[in-house]
């Protein structure tokens, strides 16, 4: 444990004081998943920074994943699953489940919690107010012949519109929104959205000020087994040359994607953040030094 005497508590706010003024009013989007969802010690202090970001003045919205508590009720229910490049291969069976523990379980666990520390929060799904509308999402894969082919993942949607009215609306009324990843097509029928293209395309819809994720990594490191290489600040062309390179490779690429999504969007700055670290959001946006990757759309694009 780190001991801190009265000074350096003092240094510690008024290292913390710019970024807190800076970021008053400010719409932050978070993208919250991985570890920091299933440790316990990690989901309150996740739920601690999302309260002191809202007490300084910072407006933010929490978009969910929950995969590993899918995986579990699926496990119990005997009911069998399987991944393409990725996605969940989501039947009826598999989407009721996803529903049931995304908008029911996972949902509700997070209000509660932050609820109880004192914060007020709404919980809602991509179907409410018509938030989400989806479309079906296609895979390509090569056949034997090498020709490519559109692969059915079933209840897997993609996203068509954003339509911000709810959310904005729980804003506006000083509320903390947490959206899960679930949407309607045209025609009312439910999909299973990845939750980092939601949280992005959401950022964007809602003119966010910042995005983050939090993941199960440092960031995005030079040396994917290194992490004393992570690389802490990226532009949009800076991305895509190290995707081309391969520095940027397999689960990252969709991480900065949707970041750098975001940013084309209009949001002012993304980051991919350790969730596996107490207290991450706070280290990120209130520390002169940061922990993660903060990606910009262009040279000089860092606010402070």
């Amino acid at each position: 444990m780190i001991i801190m005497n009265d000074t350096e508590r003092i240094d510690t706010l008024i290292e913390a004081l710019p970024y807190i003024n800076i970021f008053q009013d400010n719409i932050i989007v978070l993208k919250y998943g991985g570890n920091a969802m299933v440790n316990d010690s990690l989901k309150e202090s996740v739920m601690q920074d999302v309260l002191l970001m809202k007490s300084v003045g910072i407006k933010p919205v929490i978009v969910h994943g929950g995969g590993p508590f899918i995986n579990n009720m699926l496990t119990d229910l005997n009911i069998e699953t399987e991944f393409k490049k990725g996605l969940r291969v989501t039947d009826d069976a598999v989407m009721n489940v996803a529903e049931m523990v995304l908008s029911g379980q996972v949902n509700k666990d997070i209000v509660k919690h932050y609820n109880k520390i004192g914060g007020k929060a709404v919980g809602i799904s991509g179907k409410d107010g018509n938030l989400i509308k989806v479309k079906k999402k296609y895979i390509e894969e090569h056949n034997n012949k090498g020709e490519i082919r559109q692969v059915d993942i079933g209840l897997v949607g993609e996203i068509e519109t954003i339509d911000p009215a709810l959310v904005t609306l729980l804003i506006d009324n000083d509320f903390v929104p947490v959206i899960s990843p679930v949407a309607a097509d045209m025609n009312g029928d439910t999909y299973n959205v990845n939750a980092d293209y939601v949280a992005g395309e959401i950022a964007g819809a809602i003119g966010a000020d910042k995005f983050i994720l939090l993941t199960d990594t440092k960031g995005v490191c030079k040396d994917k087994d290194d992490e004393s290489t992570l690389l802490a600040e990226l532009t949009l062309a800076e991305v895509e040359k190290h995707i081309e390179s391969g520095v940027i490779s397999e689960g990252m690429i969709p991480k900065v994607e949707c970041c750098s999504h975001a940013l084309r969007k209009g949001v002012r700055q993304a980051h991919i953040v350790d969730g596996r670290l107490k207290h991450s959001l706070l280290l990120e946006l209130f520390f002169d030094a940061g922990i993660g990757t903060m990606i910009i759309p262009h040279e000089g694009g860092r606010v402070l």
